[in-house]
């Protein structure tokens, strides 16, 4: 068995996927800017679900669906409709749910993940769009909130539900699910995943095949990963008591890392499923071709293409196709440096400072990246200096010529070297005694004190092959 599974466990997913770089929502004008706005300022009788009033399908949240799920390789439905799916929640005005139910727009497809044993194929069930709820506000955790508020901006933006079959073995199976398919969908340009409710998770998992539980509303992908690992011990130790697991629906409370018993597991008949009788049923399929070429590169495409094209390392590939921005800034340095060195300077030492101050590829220029290889290559800056003005650069700003006349970056030349590591040598008998008697370490020591002369604008390197060569001429 993998590290990575688990004996007997069984995963499936439901994501929510908000398509919210859409301008209106799925059914009405409302706009989707609604996340800083007060609440229940981006509604309309539509949206609230007042007597009435009449849903208008939002053609370009179609495309969307067609476009994901040709990305996941599904099949496109000849026929789709959309259903009622009853059931009453406070952030449901209208008292049922627009979504699709017989006839989703799309079915049969597959998402390829990695695992310690290779590729895996997980299982696409449907892809099919409904509208968004609004949004609950407690006061505290959800089982101890002694009010609860309702905002309505998010009721109706547009949602595709993306369901799998249960192929997946261990919470972190289920993460790289989700970390993959997060990926494909910034590749489409369909959702910013950096809003609030962007992605939402339902996970269903059982052990041995036993009854399963629902956990609903997981809203990160580390969380979905606790929140597995949570409900696994969980259902685990209720079965070594002797017990029983129940079909229900738990919430996933973030903050304490558990998950809580909600309702007992409604079924399918209970939600009274019937199509809606104000949206006519829709033939899109021949919509597929074009949309499909049209479809932009996706990330693996773009990996084996980067392997092929540039021949950098499989890991450095995989790092540079996380996020499309990445990839194009790559490129771009690419066209103008050997793409094995900008591919090494991106991924092992950019990408770590951007992460290390919470930053996106776009504070960065690949201009500057351009300009500071290329000091680096003619030996204008040491490894050391380039470091140093990508840093200066994230944190406070000035082109790299200005940092390296300002900070002084600029390599000291071969005499100031020389002099420098005759100085060190005669100044450190002890370490130089220490070298020649078989002590490795002290000629790392005698290196760092010509950079400390040299205010580390020496080639550490040069430095260390000079230190060899007055050390061996002088036992001659």
């Amino acid at each position: 068995m993998s590290a990575e599974t688990e004996d007997g466990v069984i995963i499936g997913l439901e994501v929510h996927v908000q398509l919210n770089k859409l301008h209106s929502k799925l059914f009405c004008s409302c706009g989707l800017d609604y996340h800083n706005a007060p609440p229940n300022t981006h509604t309309c009788p539509v949206c609230l679900g007042l007597p009435g009033s009449l849903p208008v399908l939002n053609k370009s949240a179609v495309k969307s669906a067609i476009k994901v799920a040709l990305a996941l390789n599904c099949k496109i439905a000849p026929h789709t409709q959309f259903y009622r799916k009853n059931y009453y929640y406070p952030d449901l005005p209208k008292g049922f749910q627009v979504t699709q139910y017989d006839y989703p727009i799309s079915v049969n497809g597959y998402l390829e993940i990695e695992s310690d044993q290779g590729s895996r194929h997980i299982r696409i069930n449907r892809v099919h769009m409904e509208e968004d709820p609004g949004r609950l506000v407690h006061e505290g955790t959800i089982d101890r909130s002694k009010f609860t508020l309702v905002d309505y901006n998010r009721a109706g933006v547009p949602l595709l539900e993306i369901v799998t079959e249960p192929d997946m073995r261990s919470p972190k199976e289920a993460r790289r699910f989700l970390n993959k398919l997060r990926n494909l969908l910034e590749y489409l340009d369909i959702f910013d995943s950096d809003l609030d409710g962007a992605i939402r998770v339902d996970a269903n998992i059982s052990l041995a095949g036993g009854v399963r539980a629902e956990v609903k509303n997981i809203s990160s992908y580390k969380g979905a990963e606790r929140a597995l690992s949570f409900e696994i011990v969980r259902q685990r130790n209720v079965l070594r008591r002797g017990g029983v697991v129940v079909q229900e629906t738990r919430h996933f409370d973030e903050l304490r890392g558990v998950t809580v018993s909600m309702r007992t597991k409604e079924t399918e008949h209970d939600y009274r499923y019937f199509p809606e009788p104000d949206l006519v049923p829709m033939q899109v399929a021949d919509w597929a071709p074009e949309i499909k070429k049209n479809l932009p590169e996706l990330p693996d495409a773009q990996k084996t293409r980067f392997l092929e094209e540039y021949g950098i390392t499989e890991n450095h590939a995989q790092s540079l196709t996380l996020d499309p921005m990445l990839a194009r800034f790559f490129e771009d340095v690419a066209r103008e440096i050997d793409p094995k060195i900008s591919a090494s300077w991106i991924v092992d030492v950019l990408t770590g400072e951007l992460n290390y101050r919470d930053l996106e590829i776009g504070a960065f220029s690949a201009e500057n990246m351009i300009e500071i290889i290329k000091l680096f290559i003619d030996g204008t800056i040491t490894e050391r200096g380039a470091i140093t003005i990508i840093r200066t650069i994230l944190d406070g700003g000035g082109t790299p010529a200005e940092i390296v006349a300002e900070k002084e970056l600029a390599k000291v030349k071969t005499d100031v070297v020389t002099s420098a590591v005759l100085e060190v040598i005669e100044e450190c008998a002890d370490a130089v005694s220490d070298y020649r008697g078989g002590e490795g370490k002290a000629l790392n020591y005698l290196v760092g004190q010509v950079m400390k002369k040299t205010q580390g604008r020496a080639d550490p390197p040069k430095v260390r092959t000079q230190l060899l060569e007055e050390l061996a001429s002088e036992d001659q």
